[in-house]
């Protein structure tokens, strides 16, 4: 365990980053699966707004280093790609 005192700063950082961390990657999964779930229910009208939430918490997730950059783009393109599909 931490002895002194920066390594004791370092490992409420730590702590406090990956509580964070863990609530964000939780939230990302939760809207896709939102998005994947309401496209297979049939629900067009209400995946515009689903898939724009799920587009925003990959970018911000992204951005804040969470996941890669292109993950989050594939995975936006293919959610849009599947509303697409099933808009026709």
């Amino acid at each position: 365990m931490a002895t002194h005192k920066s390594a004791e700063k370092r490992a409420r950082q730590s702590e406090a980053r990956r509580l964070r961390n863990r609530q964000m990657k939780t939230r990302v999964r939760t809207v896709v699966k939102e998005v994947v779930a309401a496209l297979e229910g049939g629900k067009v009208q209400g995946v515009q707004e689903k898939l724009r939430a799920a587009e925003r918490a990959l970018r911000k997730a992204a951005s804040k280093g969470l996941i890669p950059k292109r993950r989050a783009s594939r995975t936006v393109s293919r959610l849009a790609r599947r509303l697409h599909k099933s808009a026709k």
